[in-house]
């Protein structure tokens, strides 16, 4: 039987979101309730309600969540009701062409629920990610569901969901950083603030955080940035160079995902060196540049997707360190906050005023 539960909804682009009744199905084949506990806020959500996804709203929003098992439907083997899980956004095929070659984490079909919540009136809800968590519970695939260990918070264990796994993927995943690398990451938001605390989880010698807010640099130094940099008084680039005897950084992570931002990041890199883009660019953004300088400089460009994660492998792993207290999860978790704060916490963020605000469900 269905149930009705309070969610979090866009219903038109750039409205005010809304607390409304969502009507949850019973989960059918491979499908999962989840009992929500926690969700983070990111900009992705706001991007949805601001139309810069797509337009099919109304929009239930939320991804970045962590919560436990409540129901499962038919055949569903990785989890079981009580199950403690963090939800994702890449539950894999194992059939595409990406899968198939020994590349999950780059899998080009992943799995949502098959079933739609909705409205009460019956109107389809389109799920942020394919999720959509701000809500009491949400339904989702069973590959959406991670386990992790329980004795996380889970304000903290569900940031790994999107955006902090995004920045500390960025750092280890993509661009494989190493103990004695030189790091520069330009942007020191969640997701930048989350490439250098996975920088200095594999020891890089040298953390360069790269910003124009000082208070986001403040952040920085927390998570283990070892030098900063404020973009409104330096030049990076040569900054970065001046920091690394001339030569640039072994990986460069551009975290904010603009023309200027990336082109700083290409020309702070040393030869042979790395740029790794996780920022999202605009549809509209374009990049001109002389074609010798990628020829002359070699080395690697590349873009991370969701930090090239593969959820069953690193979530737990991440929580793990978390819990042993030697990757500090918990630092990005700025204020909890209610269902009902959803708006105003889009509002400090775009301001800069917090790095993560998390929905925590009463019960």
């Amino acid at each position: 039987m269905s149930q009705t539960v309070r969610g979090v909804i866009s219903r038109k682009k750039g409205a005010p979101v809304e607390v409304v009744d969502v009507v949850i199905p019973d989960p059918g084949p491979g499908e999962v309730v989840v009992d929500v506990v926690a969700c983070g806020v990111c900009h992705t959500d706001l991007t949805y309600r601001d139309g810069g996804i797509n337009d099919e709203y109304p929009f239930l929003l939320g991804h970045e969540a962590a919560g436990t098992v409540e129901s499962v439907g038919a055949g569903v083997t990785n989890v079981a009701p009580g199950d403690f899980v963090i939800l994702n956004w890449r539950a894999v095929c194992g059939q595409c062409r990406a899968c198939k070659r020994g590349r999950p984490h780059l899998c080009f079909d992943t799995h949502n629920a098959a079933q739609k919540m909705t409205l009460s009136d019956g109107t389809e809800l389109t799920p942020a990610l394919g999720i959509g968590a701000f809500a009491d519970k949400t339904l989702v695939h069973e590959g959406q569901c991670t386990k992790v260990d329980s004795a996380a918070d889970p304000a903290v264990a569900g940031l790994l969901g999107c955006g902090v796994m995004a920045g500390i993927g960025a750092a280890i995943n993509t661009g494989a950083v190493n103990r004695d690398d030189t790091v520069a990451v330009i942007g020191c938001g969640g997701v930048g603030d989350a490439a250098i605390a996975g920088a200095a989880l594999v020891g890089a010698k040298r953390i360069i955080a790269v910003d124009t807010d000082n208070k986001k640099l403040d952040w920085a130094r927390e998570f283990g940035a070892t030098h900063t940099v404020n973009a409104r008084e330096l030049d990076p680039v040569e900054t970065i160079q001046d920091l690394t005897d001339g030569f640039g950084a072994d990986v460069v992570i551009d975290a904010v995902g603009r023309p200027e931002t990336w082109k700083q990041a290409f020309y702070a890199r040393d030869l042979a060196g790395t740029v790794v883009l996780v920022g999202v660019p605009t549809p509209d953004m374009t990049l001109e540049m002389p074609l010798v300088d990628f020829f002359s400089r070699g080395g690697s460009l590349k873009s991370s997707w969701y930090g090239d994660c593969l959820p069953e492998r690193d979530f737990p792993t991440l929580i793990s360190l978390y819990l042993q207290g030697r990757l500090p999860l918990e630092k990005f978790v700025t204020e909890r906050i209610a269902l009902d704060d959803v708006e105003g916490a889009f509002t400090r963020m775009h301001g800069g005023e917090v790095l993560r605000s998390v929905v925590v469900l009463d019960r």
